[in-house]
């Protein structure tokens, strides 16, 4: 009897525990079912704009939507629209190619509500392509204006992307893509700077730029003038801090630039990369010559000669040419490039 007993009760919790877990799947596909559209018509803001609990700007305000902020339209009604839309989320770690409301492990689900129509642009407003990338050439304008506002770095970066994102095949796309990597690797580069291991020797040793988006643009519009110029800011991420006197930085560097410029030949910082690699050669004529190391200094200065051949011969109207002819004549005359003139 008590072992029927037994049995009788372990049946009933089974059927309890089958009972909840449909009632807990039943609320989990409610709750999935407030959720955002898998899909729909996207569009981005122009300013800052409020969201609201129903069409009406009388209605209680659920939250702001910041200027390039990514939306979902769920609805039109007049001068109106249901969105769902992300707020204040700060899409720092984000490539072109993240889905449009992001992991949903890193940030918050979107917000919806109804905002006014104007200042919108849509996936089918006729040169939206065009309208974001001015909108974000001005906010970026604004940003290197002490007057400007604070967040319009930011803003310019968000509507960059959004052409991107919105508009894939517009010619725009690859510029949009760059352009929104560029300003996320300036900042991220300026906070760098300004942190003790800056001065560290060794590249691993410093605070890193976050590759993703240059990788991104370098994959989504190989050979074009964008992968260029994001292969030439990876460079950053593998040069020394302080060389501290040491002859192996300025050699990796200057093979870093020239290899650069071997891959990049026709590229828009391929002038810039021979230079470097240039100067860093003419510096290796000094720090060898320093070292009592004579032959390695000449070798030094005749790879420098070689440098700045290749930039009279390839880019004779840049400045870098210009530059590069005075380093040469510099060590030809042996006045010091790196480290103080003793007379």
């Amino acid at each position: 009897m008590i072992r029927l007993m037994k049995r009788i009760a372990y049946a009933l919790s089974i059927c309890a525990l089958v009972l909840f877990t449909l009632h807990a799947g039943a609320q989990k596909k409610k709750t999935d079912n407030l959720q955002k559209p898998m899909a729909g018509p996207r569009a981005v803001v122009l300013r800052v704009t409020w969201l609201y609990v129903a069409a009406d700007l009388n209605s209680q305000k659920v939250d702001r939507v910041q200027i390039g902020r990514e939306m979902v339209i769920a609805e039109h009604s007049g001068q109106w629209m249901r969105v769902y839309a992300n707020t204040d989320v700060q899409l720092e770690h984000e490539g072109p190619d993240t889905p449009l409301m992001g992991s949903p492990d890193s940030t918050p689900p979107p917000v919806s509500g109804w905002i006014e129509a104007k200042g919108v642009v849509e996936e089918s407003t006729p040169n939206g392509d065009q309208i974001l990338m001015g909108e974000a050439a001005n906010e970026e304008s604004l940003a290197s204006d002490p007057r400007g506002p604070a967040n319009a770095a930011k803003s310019a970066r968000l509507l960059y992307r959004r052409v991107a994102e919105m508009f894939p095949n517009s010619p725009l796309a690859p510029e949009g893509a760059w352009r929104a990597a560029d300003i996320q690797w300036q900042i991220q580069k300026a906070d760098s700077a300004s942190r003790p291991s800056a001065k560290e020797r060794e590249a691993y040793l410093r605070e890193q730029m976050d590759e993703d988006e240059m990788k991104k643009v370098l994959k989504f519009y190989p050979h074009t003038r964008q992968a260029d110029l994001a292969a030439f800011e990876l460079l950053d991420n593998k040069l020394c801090g302080d060389w501290q006197g040491q002859e192996k930085c300025p050699e990796k560097e200057s093979e870093l630039y020239e290899k650069y410029a071997n891959e990049h030949p026709d590229g828009p910082r391929t002038a810039e990369a021979l230079y470097s690699a240039t100067y860093r050669q003419a510096v290796l004529v000094d720090m060898f010559s320093a070292d009592g190391n004579g032959n390695k200094s000449n070798a030094a200065k005749g790879r420098a000669h070689e440098l700045a051949g290749r930039l009279k011969d390839k880019f004779a109207q840049s400045d870098y040419a210009g530059r590069a002819a005075a380093l040469v004549f510099r060590i030809d005359q042996g006045v010091p490039v790196y480290g103080i003139e003793h007379e």
